[in-house]
């Protein structure tokens, strides 16, 4: 689907996860108003594990509902929210809102995804008048106008397109064509021949079947059909640039006329596609991945013409699948979600439609949400927080001893220059031109598809909106982006327990502290420090003090993957690097502004710990997770996090302040070696 492609490199806090429904009272132990004595298990040596020594009853005592494949405080905050938008989106729905209001758009949104009746009497035939379209493709300049059609609809087929800020010229938007066109979560899962992938291809294969057979394809064509999408999508996989490659965000910077993209692709006009999306009067955009672009230029003269259609009709329908018939709905679930995830059930459509809704009007609903969900004290006690955040990294960064004066006035020039967003935009997003009806739920995310394509291209020579939000208020995350320089809250993570109005500032400064000094440090982890203050990728460095930079961050890489998340596989060090630096740096920065707070305002002991004990167990409860051994597995192939454990353990164990605070000694798991402690920020 074509989106602001800043969201590629939006450096945000947390992994994917799902929220849950909790289990019986007797057995479910949370911390909803911050610190919970009740989460940790007193039996286990800090030193040894501090997330079981944090966590060991939570997660004893939390098993992991069958409709998600992980439970933990995120999913815990979007349980809370389900009930707050189900509540605003029934009262929408049941309102006589005048026509072309928010009102009315998220009301008929929702009663038409709730109209079950509706959308199982069409089954199929929802996608009716797309294959006949695709029926009608006769040659190849055919199919390109069809891709381009669905392009321009918010159907990205073969490769993706966004746009944002130029990454060199920030108070400008540029478009920016990237590699796509994969069916699996990412392009190693075609190309590592270990048993297990060889296996979940086989899986993908039979499941690209399956849904060949319910839009009534004989099961021996779906079968050689399948077979065949596979093998094109290996090779645009084959193509395609790794994940860790993608961290950097000069490989999504590679200008070129108009006029050379179509030379280099004489299979595929560039110049009709733009056309179609209204964009003809572009001279120049990013033509981001060239090795892609030249193989996907091969392929549209080297595979039949059928095959095209065929792969095309699969990314149709898998693309539309959750919201057709439950046939649909329950293969797309099978492989997606139970495959990939182990996750047992599906979730209930009433949180699959909120979901969706959300997804498709987020400001829309977020007005409301905020209204209801979001105090204004909590809006300015985060401010005063930020601020004491920000005054602790610059009394860090003004002592380091390792940068020289040249870039470390760069650096502080940066972080003055940071600019924070808490719960909600001050301008909400005009839904005007978004046209919402009861009819057909297909219909309605198909037009919020097509509305976000012109909104984002519209972008183009206007001048930049620095007012935006890429996240709803409902949304439970934070973010870095470093194009804008800001870090941003969303009000749905301004909750207990990241978030407590009535807990004192050790648990606050551990959890909220910890996560916006996260964002503020994702301004200087491996990623955002190629970035200048301004918001332009540009070397703002010495080379003696990049070259210090990488070396201590290259103890990260090598810590983190020797950690071992399901059986033989580690993580990812390297793709993981900028999120480990951010914990890092950010718990670091939290502890220190502590300090500063407790100057002011010393709590004491509580429940037998101190305020810098306190701090520490706050952190490591924030990050308490259960998961299935599937999503495990998906999180270090492709997601930039840590898993949960990691988060926890690998930051403090490089902190000197968490060995003194629990009396860690030198040979402890929680204490790494002189030699190898990562000391960076």
């Amino acid at each position: 689907m074509t989106r602001p492609i800043g969201v590629l490199w939006l450096l945000g806090l947390l992994a994917a996860c799902s929220g849950s429904v909790p289990a019986p009272a007797e057995e479910y132990v949370t911390n909803e108003r911050g610190l919970d004595r009740r989460n940790m298990d007193l039996s286990v040596d800090a030193c040894q594990d501090f997330y079981l020594y944090a966590n060991g009853t939570w997660l004893t005592r939390n098993p992991i509902p069958p409709e998600y494949s992980s439970w933990g405080v995120s999913s815990e905050l979007r349980e809370r929210n389900y009930a707050t938008l189900r509540e605003i989106l029934e009262q929408s729905a049941a309102s006589s809102a005048e026509m072309g209001t928010n009102e009315q758009k998220v009301g008929d949104f929702w009663a038409s995804g709730m109209d079950t009746a509706t959308i199982e009497a069409d089954g199929a035939t929802a996608l009716s008048a797309d294959f006949a379209r695709l029926d009608r493709v006769e040659n190849l300049q055919d199919l390109q106008t069809l891709l381009n059609e669905l392009q321009a609809k918010g159907t990205a087929v073969l490769f993706d397109l966004g746009v944002d800020q130029d990454l060199r010229n920030s108070e400008q938007y540029i478009l920016y064509a990237v590699q796509g066109g994969l069916g699996l979560p990412d392009r190693d899962y075609y190309t590592r021949e270990d048993e297990e992938s060889v296996d979940l291809r086989d899986e993908y294969v039979a499941h690209i079947s399956k849904m060949l057979q319910l839009v009534g394809d004989s099961p021996q064509d779906a079968d050689a059909t399948a077979t065949a999408i596979l093998d094109l999508e290996t090779r645009l996989a084959n193509a395609s640039l790794t994940n860790v490659e993608l961290r950097d965000p000069s490989n999504y910077y590679n200008i070129q006329s108009v006029a050379d993209a179509d030379s280099a692709t004489p299979n595929f006009s560039w110049t009709s596609f733009l056309d179609q999306l209204g964009l003809g009067h572009l001279e120049t955009f990013s033509y981001a991945h060239p090795k892609f672009f030249d193989e996907m230029n091969a392929m549209l003269e080297q595979v039949t013409l059928d095959t095209w259609k065929d792969y095309v009709r699969w990314h149709l329908t898998t693309s539309y699948a959750p919201y057709l018939s439950d046939a649909f709905v329950d293969e797309d679930f099978a492989f997606f979600a139970k495959t990939l995830r182990g996750t047992e059930e599906i979730l209930p459509r009433w949180k699959r439609v909120v979901d969706r809704t959300s997804a498709s009007m987020g400001e829309a609903l977020g007005e409301v949400y905020v209204a209801r969900a979001f105090p204004p004290a909590t809006k300015a006690r985060a401010a005063t927080m930020i601020e004491g955040l920000r005054a602790a990294v610059r009394s860090r960064l003004q002592d380091l001893d390792w940068m020289g004066e040249t870039t470390k006035a760069r650096a502080l020039e940066k972080l003055e220059s940071f600019v924070f967003k808490i719960g909600y935009p001050d301008n909400w997003r005009d839904y005007s031109r978004l046209n919402v009806g009861r009819d057909s739920y297909l219909a309605n995310v198909r037009a919020a598809r097509a509305f976000e394509v012109r909104r984002n291209t519209d972008k183009i020579g206007q001048p930049i909106d620095r007012s935006e939000w890429e996240m709803s208020p409902q949304t439970v995350n934070a973010y870095y982006n470093p194009l804008m320089n800001e870090i941003v809250f969303p009000a749905a993570i301004m909750q207990p327990p990241f978030f407590d109005g009535e807990m004192d500032d050790a648990v606050n400064y551990g959890a909220m502290g910890a996560i916006i000094g996260h964002e503020f440090m994702h301004g200087f982890d491996d990623q955002g420090s190629r970035f200048d203050p301004e918001g332009n990728m540009a070397n703002w460095w010495t080379d003696e003090d990049r070259a210090q930079f990488d070396e201590r961050t290259a103890k990260l890489v090598t810590q983190y993957g020797g950690f071992v998340a399901i059986d033989d596989l580690h993580v990812n060090g390297e793709l993981t690097l900028g999120e480990n630096i951010g914990d890092l740096a950010g718990t670091t920065m939290a502890y220190y502004a502590l300090q500063n707070a407790l100057r002011n305002a010393d709590p004491g002991n509580v429940d037998g710990f101190t305020p810098n004990q306190r701090f520490f167990l706050s952190w490591a409860q924030s990050w308490r997770r259960n998961q299935r051994p599937e999503d495990t597995r998906l999180q270090v192939n492709i997601d930039p996090h840590s898993p949960s454990r990691f988060r926890t353990n690998g930051p403090l164990a490089n902190m000197p302040e968490f060995a003194s605070a629990f009396g860690c000694q030198a040979g402890d798991p929680m204490v790494q070696s002189s030699d190898d402690r990562a000391d960076i920020w």
